[in-house]
């Protein structure tokens, strides 16, 4: 796993890259930037899969980096003195908030869960970002139906029938989105909100009616669970 910090404060900056270092020995490879400027940089050029981001980057608000992170394909922890946009981190999909001034252990705590990100699940995403035109855009999660896997990344279908890609694959995607989120087929997580009607038909052949009359289709190894949440 290789790991980008974005701290501006050196002294901060030098303490988490020990930190970082000593803990996850070699189990991943961490590097440091000190502006926004050179962490874009950084994730246009380099395949990191996660980032460690400060929120105030010599007086620039890091919020826009941490949209541009929702919408790519790394995780994201936030290191910030300022608690009070803990929720707002949470809701656009952030693995993990440290608050300054922050322990050894807690920050210990907090790259167990990028280390180990299969294991967690926040279930508080509730935008997720996605580029249009060279930009940023947000969706609401509640507004996504279903998502399908494309090979690498992930199509998600939007309630007004727009599609959408993503960066993170359906596996990463599992891991951030609410537990309305389940998975119904080896290719697919499903919105439990939009669906309608559950089917079954010879041929042990089973799918999916949603609210606006699609169809999905329901792998065999996932028709307990489905049936179970759905209360049938």
């Amino acid at each position: 796993m290789r790991i980008l910090i974005c701290e501006d404060e050196p002294l901060i900056r030098s303490r988490l890259l020990r930190l970082c270092q000593e803990y996850a020995q070699q189990r991943a490879r961490f590097d440091a930037v000190a502006t926004t400027e050179e962490a874009v940089d950084r994730l246009e050029r380099t395949a990191y899969d996660a980032l460690l981001l400060d929120l105030n980057l010599e007086g620039e608000d890091g919020f826009e980096l941490l949209r541009r992170c929702t919408a790519g394909r790394y995780q994201c922890v936030v290191v910030s003195a300022h608690r009070e946009r803990a929720l707002e981190a949470f809701e656009l999909g952030v693995l993990d908030f440290v608050a300054k001034p922050f322990s050894r252990d807690r920050l210990h705590a907090a790259l167990d869960r990028l280390l180990q990100v299969s294991s967690f699940r926040t279930g508080a995403l509730r935008y997720l970002g996605v580029w249009r035109a060279k930009a940023v855009a947000t969706v609401a999660v509640d507004d996504i139906q279903w998502v399908r896997a494309d090979e690498a990344l992930s199509e998600l279908c939007l309630s007004n029938g727009r599609r959408e890609l993503h960066e993170k694959s359906l596996a990463a995607l599992a891991q951030l989105l609410p537990h309305d989120f389940v998975r119904c087929h080896r290719s697919y997580l499903v919105n439990l909100k939009h669906i309608a009607e559950f089917h079954c038909a010879s041929g042990s052949r089973y799918w999916l009616r949603l609210r606006d009359g699609s169809e999905l289709p329901v792998g065999r190894s996932h028709v307990g669970h489905l049936r179970a949440v759905l209360g049938q």
